[in-house]
């Protein structure tokens, strides 16, 4: 039954209004005549609603005639009504069909390319990727994975693993990147611990090796700390892999200068929005005429379209939107421009280090010229300093 209800909606049906005394007896003539019929409402008991196939009409007006029924046409369903009713329409069945097809052949190319770092950010990474060989608009056909992986990967350094997967028309590129891992000097082989910092040590502790510094020593990058080896009385020399922990006060410095007369910008609050169209390499300009703002910061975002998840269309709708700004002059004193260059030093230093505890001391300079003030601003942080470097005969 379901299925024959179906084939009607494809080739047609209609719902009719039966009224008279005999329905039951018209009901009972179609049954036997085989005439599918479905959805039948009763109004009353001389009124019945009931869909049919369009095919059986003049089956079913006969035996309406035969029970002394009248039936009326209330609704047609099914595709050659639709069709009938846009036959006219030839433009738009046209505009249809074309757009199915630009969209068949559209499905072939790739219009997106989505990156993926997987632990941290890497830089051109999308133009590197780009260059060798993976861009909007390429026959999916025509690309070969392996061959963009390993030029990206022999183009940098910096890639752990990289792999590029074609969903759609779009391209999502995974890469992990590789983080760089200091020396280390196999427990068995001899070493020095030499200094990788500058400062001023503050405590030393050698577990295995001769201390070659003192409390109080400045040392410079690449000093020796610990010597790998040790002396007995009777032993003589002997070379050993050096071990111990060594702090220092080592200092972190930043510095700026401050004009006296300098020009702010401020943001008023007013913006403006332009939009483009872009087909592929194509743009339609939505909004004419120049920004009416005098000064202004711009923002440009693109939003491809796409179907589903991974099928994006080679269109995009580009929005631009300009803030205005409005440009201030501001003129300091030296303590104004002094206090304002410290402030903001300092507040770099206090994001740059991360345990607030080890700072033992805060050191500010300035230094005041015609057009401004020079101010440094030093922390001395206590750190722990040293690596190791293999002894080399």
């Amino acid at each position: 039954m379901l299925i024959k209800i179906i084939f009607n909606y494809i080739i047609g049906y209609i719902r009719i209004s039966i009224e008279g005394y005999y329905i039951e007896r018209f009901i009972n003539i179609c049954r036997n005549n085989k005439i599918t019929i479905w959805n039948l409402k009763r109004d009353k008991n001389v009124k019945l609603e009931l869909n049919m196939g369009i095919k059986d009409l003049k089956k079913v007006a006969k035996i309406a005639r035969q029970t002394k029924c009248k039936i009326k046409i209330t609704r047609k369903r099914g595709l050659p009504f639709i069709f009938n009713k846009y036959k006219k329409r030839k433009l738009f069945f046209s505009f249809l069909i074309v757009m199915i097809i630009a969209l068949a052949i559209s499905s072939n190319f790739i219009w997106n390319i989505e990156v993926v770092e997987e632990n941290e950010k890497m830089e051109n990474i999308y133009q590197d990727v780009v260059e060798c060989g993976l861009s909007i608009g390429t026959l999916k056909s025509k690309i070969n994975t392996k061959d963009i992986i390993n030029k990206t990967r022999l183009k940098r350094d910096d890639i752990a693993w990289m792999g590029i997967e074609l969903k759609g028309t779009n391209a999502i590129v995974k890469v992990v990147k590789a983080t760089s891992k200091p020396d280390i000097v196999n427990e068995e082989e001899y070493c020095n611990i030499v200094s990788d910092k500058n400062g001023i040590i503050t405590k030393i502790n050698a577990q295995n090796g001769t201390i070659a510094v003192k409390v109080g020593d400045t040392v410079n990058v690449g000093t020796t700390l610990i010597n790998g080896w040790m002396e007995g009385k009777y032993t003589g020399i002997r070379y050993v892999h050096a071990k111990g922990e060594i702090q220092a006060k080592v200092w972190h410095t930043k510095s700026k200068k401050i004009p006296y007369n300098a020009t702010e910008r401020i943001e008023t609050g007013n913006i403006e929005n332009k939009y483009k169209i872009k087909i592929n390499n194509f743009e339609i300009n939505l909004s004419k005429g120049v920004s009416k703002f005098e000064i202004y910061d711009t923002i440009v975002m693109e939003n491809k379209f796409k179907i589903f998840s991974d099928f994006y269309l080679p269109i995009s709708l580009i929005k631009t939107t300009n803030k205005e700004i409005k440009e201030e002059q501001k003129n300091y004193t030296i303590d104004e421009a002094k206090n304002l260059g410290i402030e903001e030093l300092q507040e770099e230093l206090d994001n740059e280090i991360q345990d607030k505890e080890k700072i033992v001391n805060k050191i500010i300079n300035t230094y005041e010229k015609e057009d401004g003030i020079e101010i440094y601003v030093t922390y001395e942080v206590l750190e722990n300093i040293g690596t190791n470097e293999k002894i080399v005969f």
